[in-house]
């Protein structure tokens, strides 16, 4: 599996707090590929890379010294008004050749290519407030999956490898804009069954230290991959679990160094993931009458800096 790829500095510590070396990361994704590139097969990669001596920064941009075997696909961003050529990792060998590059992360859009207008999942972010606050989390799943069952729908839910945890359905059929829509009606509702836990404020102050259910997770989004090591103090990894384990568990249970021998045989992605469902039409309708998160909090910045302005001038 590695003949096509030439390693470097392989016992190079992989960054400060790590406790693991380059060798380690090539070693884990050598040994998760095979769970791993399913996962990110015709999905527009972003990676984010820890070079020595550098803070950690995401890629999105095949670089040009990249070989000429890994797939891309062009796709206009926004936000650097640009064409971008995103790898797809569609085979091992893609894999540990981003491993050489030392990236530690994989971030993957919800769609496969060529459909860029039809993800393959509704994905609800859960984002717990900080310090330790991943039991809240995964209270805050228990709502989402609450919500869920009241539609006939169901998911299945992973650590973040951060703080958080990822919920997943998976979809027969949806636009970008109708799943969009259910993701913000499924937040909303599990807002609603304990708006003391949970909530949608997408401006971080208003949160006032409850779980934020974050439903922006759609359209050219991407979500880190199950299994995906996280560049974080230890190395933890995006671990999908039974519903019923959820609460038994931490996020540092799952490492780069634990999670090959935890699995043995197993893909608990693949085993667990629900069979593929229709959305609900009451969630897409209900969805269209919320604001975009973003454009929610984007023009409630611009009346707090009005109201700044006028306090200024009126001073």
């Amino acid at each position: 599996m590695t003949d096509a790829v030439e390693f470097t500095n392989l016992d190079q510590p992989l960054f400060d707090g790590a406790d693991a070396t380059k060798r380690d990361l090539v070693a884990y994704l050598e040994a998760m590929s095979d769970r791993m590139v399913p996962v990110l097969r015709d999905r527009p990669l972003s990676v984010i890379r820890v070079l020595r001596g550098q803070s950690p920064f995401m890629q999105k941009n095949v670089p040009k010294y990249a070989p000429s075997w890994i797939p891309t696909f062009s796709m206009w961003a926004e936000r650097s008004k640009r064409e971008v050529a995103y790898a797809l990792c569609n085979e091992p060998r893609t894999l540990l050749w981003f491993a050489n590059q030392r990236a530690v992360e994989y971030h993957v859009t919800l769609f496969r290519v060529p459909e860029a207008d039809r993800p393959s999942y509704l994905v609800l972010d859960l984002d717990p407030p900080e310090g330790e606050s991943f039991r809240l989390a995964v209270r805050a799943a228990l709502l989402v999956r609450q919500v869920l069952a009241d539609c006939g729908m169901s998911g299945a839910v992973k650590t973040s490898g951060a703080k958080g945890v990822h919920v997943f359905v998976p979809l027969a059929s949806g636009t970008t804009e109708e799943i969009a829509a259910a993701t913000r009606a499924v937040a909303a509702r599990a807002e609603r069954l304990d708006p003391d836990l949970a909530t949608t404020a997408y401006v971080r102050d208003a949160r006032e230290g409850r779980v934020f259910l974050d439903s922006t997770r759609a359209g050219g989004a991407t979500v880190v991959a199950a299994y995906s090591p996280r560049a974080r103090p230890g190395v933890p990894v995006s671990f999908p679990l039974p519903w019923d384990r959820i609460e038994d568990v931490t996020p540092r249970d799952f490492t780069l160094h634990t999670t090959p021998l935890l699995l043995d045989d197993a893909d608990p992605w693949a085993e667990l993931m629900p069979p593929v469902q229709e959305l609900d039409a009451g969630l897409v309708e209900e969805g269209r009458t919320i604001p975009i998160a973003r454009v929610q909090a984007m023009h409630e910045g611009k009346r707090r800096a009005r109201e700044r302005r006028d306090r200024i001038d009126g001073s």
